[in-house]
């Protein structure tokens, strides 16, 4: 089984991931009901419990980047039975129009990351996807839900603080939508196993040259609530 996760944890078919294992408790304490601990190994909360609407889903951390998230999501998929991973976090805004409190469903995920290369055949660059069924119904829902949405490819990068920001404009010019740290590997593992994955994400930053301000702390809290229940609206 998993030295990454509790043996005996038991997972529902859906699992959020947030990167913050603290946003991992706060959406189970406030979200969920019924919620329970199911493991807690090196500080990343992972919860099972029902949504309002009595659907059986769970919410685990993945910490940063594409080698954690490779790591739990692949756990997950192989050892606990889920069968759909949500990615839920923020993002950096490459595009003008995708502003500071918006919605992006990654579609595609783009990366400087080498998780990829172990999928390798030769003269093919592979280029991991999301479910579509999964973003469809996360794109109606959204628009249900009246909240301001943009779906298409993103950009998953390994550094956080990167010394050459001209990456920036490059990403901008080719029509990526944002940048955020672990949709890549998360693909990358649901094609390997024939699982699902998305990634959803909230703007929290903008990186398009405009003037735009970073949420609050209290902006962040009510943006991110939004996306919580549109996340949460996708469980089976």
């Amino acid at each position: 089984m998993s030295v990454h996760i509790a043996n005996d944890a038991h997972f529902a078919k859906t699992v959020l991931m947030p990167g913050d294992p603290l946003r991992a408790k706060f959406i189970a304490d406030n979200f969920l009901v019924d919620a329970k601990e199911v493991t807690n190994i090196r500080g990343i909360h992972g919860y099972t419990g029902k949504t309002k609407e009595g659907k059986e889903i769970s919410v685990m951390a993945s910490g940063m980047g594409c080698p954690s998230i490779g790591i739990y999501s692949y756990e997950l998929f192989s050892f606990y039975g889920v069968e759909n991973i949500i990615r839920i976090g923020t993002a950096g805004s490459f595009q003008k129009n995708v502003r500071v409190g918006d919605v992006v469903i990654g579609l595609s995920a783009s990366s400087n990351s080498g998780y990829g290369e172990q999928l390798m055949v030769k003269d093919v660059k592979m280029s991991p996807c999301c479910d579509f069924s999964l973003a469809l119904k996360a794109y109606e829902n959204a628009k249900n839900m009246n909240l301001k949405v943009h779906v298409g490819p993103i950009y998953s990068s390994d550094c956080f603080y990167n010394v050459d920001d001209s990456i920036n404009e490059k990403m901008r010019n080719i029509g990526m939508l944002a940048v955020e740290m672990e949709a890549y590997a998360l693909y990358i593992n649901a094609w390997l196993l024939h699982k699902k994955a998305l990634c959803i994400c909230t703007i929290s930053d903008s990186l398009s040259g405009s003037n735009e301000v970073e949420l609050t702390s209290e902006e962040r809290q009510t943006k991110l609530n939004d996306m919580f229940k549109l996340a949460l609206s996708l469980a089976d």
